[in-house]
């Protein structure tokens, strides 16, 4: 679910980012970078381990304030209210309460963030993620791949204009991390800015950008092709970024 964007001819920019960096003593985790994602764009986020890739979700989702730079959520600085409400960002590791169900957790994030029609929604989208069936029980009961999807759940159920996942693919078996590649699509489609960060080739290949992070720095900005994926997405790579 995304919010109005606009005239897709002319795509509006919903993240924006200038001169963003973010430093860890003499560690620069990411150096200046500029950058704009569209609305309606589906852009895959890769590199190494350490590149800077989590650092940068973080950043926009303002959670991790730059150390120089800026960086802009729908024209509002990110951290702010507005840029809170506008962004939807899945950590790479699941963040449940443990006394709350799954459906609690949907009511309550909905609520937060003003969703109409939540449960017809909440509840589409666990029947997609192979969660059907599992909305009362609480985290405790959840096998690692299924605190996944509900992370999942839990980010697509509220309104958002940019999408920021941290390797979501993780954890999730064949049939769910097709569902996912669908239900990013799908919110690109509806106009979102989506970016998702990954060591996973084929879902590169699946988005229609590839922004390739290296020690920090952009070291590729275009569309996915096999050279870019072989040098920067190896497969066999641990997860984590």
């Amino acid at each position: 679910m995304s919010q109005q964007t606009g005239d897709a001819s002319s795509p509006r920019a919903i993240l924006e980012a200038r001169g963003l960096c973010r430093n860890y003593d003499e560690l620069v985790a990411l150096a200046p970078l500029d950058l704009t994602i569209h609305a309606g764009e589906l852009v895959a986020l890769v590199g190494p381990n350490g590149a800077g890739k989590t650092t940068l979700l973080m950043a926009a989702a303002g959670l991790l304030e730059p150390s120089k730079g800026t960086i802009y959520i729908n024209g509002a600085r990110a951290g702010s209210l507005r840029a809170r409400a506008a962004t939807s960002y899945i950590p790479d590791a699941p963040a449940l309460y443990d006394d709350l169900s799954l459906n609690e957790h949907l009511e309550y994030i909905a609520g937060l963030h003003g969703a109409e029609d939540w449960s017809r929604r909440g509840q589409q989208l666990l029947e997609r993620l192979g969660l059907a069936g599992w909305g009362d029980n609480l985290p405790s009961q959840y096998s690692r791949g299924m605190r996944q999807k509900a992370s999942i759940a839990l980010g697509l159920v509220r309104p958002f204009s940019a999408l920021l996942a941290d390797e979501p693919f993780d954890g999730l078996d064949p049939s769910s991390r097709t569902a996912l590649v669908e239900l990013l699509q799908e919110a690109a489609g509806g106009g979102a800015a989506v970016m998702v960060s990954t060591h996973r080739s084929e879902v590169g290949e699946l988005a229609d950008r590839c922004l390739a992070l290296y020690d920090g720095e952009l070291a590729y900005d275009g569309p996915p092709n096999e050279a870019v994926l072989a040098g920067f997405v190896p497969d066999a790579e641990e997860p984590g970024s």
